[in-house]
């Protein structure tokens, strides 16, 4: 086979979600032809679609190098910036391609993404305004500027360019989605026509069809039909299971590691060899588990910025997994034993440096929800050792099916399925026991039903954990002026309720292999059971 049809297979490849055929034809194209800028640019694209981003940074800076040519490559690497949730980077390299070429539409629709993730909203409206008025009709732009209108607070504004994107593609799954995960709006029978019209579509893109089941999933459950409404959300669910590569297995694995590893001997040297920052409070646990509300309620303090979920501690964590690979020896956490103390300092300040760009005002704390950093608590006690941590933690049957029905973006990959959610709330439940007695005093937690119940008493003890003072601002979280970006960002915005405390009930026919996998979590709750211990 020709070097184009080598390339182009491995292209194929790529797209097809084949990775490791793409992995097979491009290194052995690569050995023959080291400085290939095309074989290397696929090669950080599929480095990119295993979440390796900063391997794929790497590569695409090589092939700038090789290159006389740099503004498409500056493109990539500008889009695996934006997807390593590294915009300011992103800018970076947007700019100087714009500046070789001003009209570049995919360079200010990048430029757009990169200004929204960073928080600025309205610069992105202002760029997304502009391609609209030269072009109409790219339905791309309309969601993006969708996007970025809801975040801006312009909901009303938001759900009629949602309503346009529509309006421009025969099929809009996402656009459907994005209409209904908003709480403040409920889809017509126009719609529900309209979407089941769209489900019949022949080769409709299988992303496509999972947003569009979501969809019509809360279209029925605001109807109360929720026999249907379980269907559209299981099938949707489905669809997204099977483009995941989760195994529960692996999870449980380095929650078993990481309680063999962080014992109280290693984690009291922490307090000596770790960053002196306090800046940080980590809000961790499941999705849909009242980070979002605990979140709103800090940031309403004077001196508690909300910065919403943040990537740093994973990218840390990924590094020191790559770093291992590299050096054939100990797998993370355990290669954290064999750094000094120095090096471990290096990591606090690397996560305190890395999220200055996320912070906004001059508020001296700031919050960090990333749910899935419980996963690295014993990396962020050794690191950053005067850092807050507060434990969200909700009813199991209520968190479990709140994320079973929520179409994620990104991540999250074990809330397609009911047993894998199980599975999940128990490794996390060990985990969260485990830090409680080998770091005792260290993690707060939060049971949402006692918010619910009993708010103020809960934001006092909450604040009083982060060492500030009660301030009655944080009992009136929901007129604080802030962008939420998540899924419950509209919710926020409303004083606490108590509806969805027990909504799952309305399911409960169709959950049975969730209670299964929770086992004994489920009647211990909010206790962990012996048997986890």
């Amino acid at each position: 086979m020709s070097s184009t049809g080598v390339l182009s297979a491995a292209a194929a490849a790529i797209d097809n979600g084949d990775l490791e055929v793409a992995e097979q034809l491009l290194e052995s194209h690569l050995s023959q032809h080291a400085d290939d800028v095309l074989g290397i640019e696929l090669l950080a694209e599929l480095a990119a679609r295993r979440g390796r981003y900063n391997v794929a940074a790497n590569l695409l800076l090589r092939c700038l190098q090789l290159t006389k040519d740099g503004a498409p490559v500056r493109q990539r690497l500008a889009s695996v910036y934006l997807r390593a949730q590294r915009p300011g980077d992103a800018l970076v390299e947007i700019d100087q391609v714009l500046a070789g070429s001003p009209g570049n539409r995919e360079a200010r629709s990048l430029r757009a993404a990169a200004l929204a993730r960073s928080g600025d909203y309205d610069g992105a409206i202002s760029v997304q305004k502009a391609l609209l008025a030269e072009d109409d009709r790219d339905a791309s732009i309309w969601l993006d500027y969708s996007y970025a209108l809801k975040k801006s607070g312009r909901t009303a504004e938001s759900v009629k360019a949602l309503r346009d994107t529509i309006a421009r593609r025969a099929v809009s799954g996402d656009a459907w989605w994005a209409i209904a995960s908003l709480k403040t709006e409920r889809l017509s029978d126009a719609d529900v026509a309209a979407m089941t019209a769209a489900l019949d579509t022949p080769g409709l893109p299988q992303l496509q069809r999972a947003q569009l089941h979501y969809a019509m999933g809360k279209a029925l459950e605001d109807r109360r039909r929720f026999d249907e409404s379980f269907s559209h959300y299981a099938t949707g669910a489905q669809l997204r299971r099977r483009a995941q590569q989760y195994d529960a297995r692996i999870v449980e694995e380095h929650i078993r590691r990481s309680k063999a590893f962080f014992t109280k001997e290693v984690l009291a040297a922490g307090r000596e060899i770790g960053s002196v920052c306090g800046d940080p409070i980590f809000i961790v646990g499941l999705p849909r588990s009242g980070s979002t509300l605990i979140e709103q309620i800090l940031a309403s303090h004077s001196k508690i910025e909300g910065t919403e979920e943040l990537p740093d501690i994973g990218r840390i964590a990924k590094q020191l997994s790559e770093r291992k690979t590299r050096a054939h020896k100990s797998k993370y956490p355990e290669v954290l034993g064999g750094l000094s103390g120095q090096q471990i300092k290096a990591l606090g300040e690397d996560y305190v440096t890395s999220t200055r760009a996320d912070r906004h005002t001059s508020k001296p704390m700031f919050t960090d929800k990333m749910p899935s950093n419980f996963l690295h608590i014993g990396l962020i006690l050794l690191a950053l050792p005067n850092a807050k941590i507060i434990d969200a933690r909700r009813q199991p049957m209520a968190a479990g099916f709140s994320a079973f029905k929520q179409y994620f973006a990104n991540g999250q990959a074990f809330t397609y399925d009911l047993d894998d959610i199980g599975r999940y709330y128990r490794a996390y439940l060990s985990l969260m026991e485990h830090f409680d007695r080998v770091a005792p005093g260290r993690v707060h937690r939060v049971i949402y039903e006692d918010m619910v119940s009993d708010t103020e008493a809960q934001v006092r003890r909450l604040l009083s954990y982060c060492g500030v003072d009660f301030e009655p601002a944080c009992m009136r979280f929901f007129e604080t002026d802030r962008v939420a970006r998540t899924s419950s960002s509209e919710q926020v915005k409303q004083p606490i309720f108590t509806s969805a405390v027990e909504h799952w009930q309305n399911y409960e026919a169709w959950l049975d292999p969730l209670k299964q996998a929770l086992g004994s979590a489920l009647d211990a709750y909010p206790n962990v059971p012996p048997d986890l211990s």
